[in-house]
């Protein structure tokens, strides 16, 4: 699972907490104290969901809500937010804003968590599911086992990682750095080179009984699984 999560929280004991709960669940999550950070780094990366606190200084976790919605590459994105605003015309005005879930404090972790999923169900679904599918290629995360057709594949862990990471996104061409980001990910340094090392395994184990190559390298830009 490479679910991204953007969380602006400025009360540090509880963005520290959230965080350690996120990544406990697979998540890969970046936090920013406030919206001002918080708009830099969704200028600069993609992500899956983004958490916000409604309360931020500067730029508030609403009118970050507003802009994330406003941008044609966030505007898809779900976006919930925190706040200790229990009011009905609260709660109305962050959903009328864009925010399709709206959390009060101080709240249940696991019942925050299992919204967050819920959210990502409805906007990513293949990063979700346990087992995915594209054309004649299976994953299963749960077990740590893909198979092309019949045939169970032989994979490394970091080759199981990208396999899945093109498998969530089939049909779109990644670069070298994209690939680094997501599959190792950003706290690793590991040359560009190792990409090329790693999708050659992947491939030799995809095609070793004569199948059909499904990665298409794309010249000066990078790699993609056929749909």
């Amino acid at each position: 699972m490479t679910i991204r999560v953007l969380l602006v929280e400025d009360e540090e004991a509880l963005a520290v907490m959230l965080r350690y709960n996120l990544e406990a669940e697979g998540y890969d999550v970046t936090t920013a104290p406030d919206g001002e950070e918080g708009e830099l780094l969704l200028a600069e990366q993609p992500f899956d969901i983004a958490i916000l606190d409604w309360m931020l200084p500067g730029v508030s976790g609403i009118e970050l809500c507003r802009r994330i919605r406003a941008d044609k590459r966030t505007r898809d994105m779900p976006v919930m937010l925190l706040t200790a605003r229990s009011e009905e015309t609260d709660k109305v005005r962050g959903l009328s804003i864009g925010a399709d879930d709206y959390v009060v404090k101080p709240f249940s972790v696991p019942e925050l968590l299992a919204r967050i999923k819920a959210l990502l169900r409805r906007a990513s679904p293949r990063k979700i599911a346990e087992v995915i599918e594209t054309g004649d290629i299976r994953l299963d995360r749960a077990a740590h086992t893909a198979w092309r057709g019949k045939r169970k594949l032989r994979l490394g862990p970091v080759e199981m990682r990208l396999l899945a990471f093109l498998m969530e996104n089939p049909g779109r061409v990644h670069s070298r750095a994209q690939l680094l980001d997501h599959v190792w990910g950003r706290d690793k340094f590991v040359d560009e080179r190792a990409v090329d090392v790693c999708i050659g395994r992947l491939r030799k184990a995809l095609t070793s009984d004569g199948e059909p190559n499904p990665i298409r390298t794309v010249r000066a830009a990078g790699y993609m699984l056929e749909k």
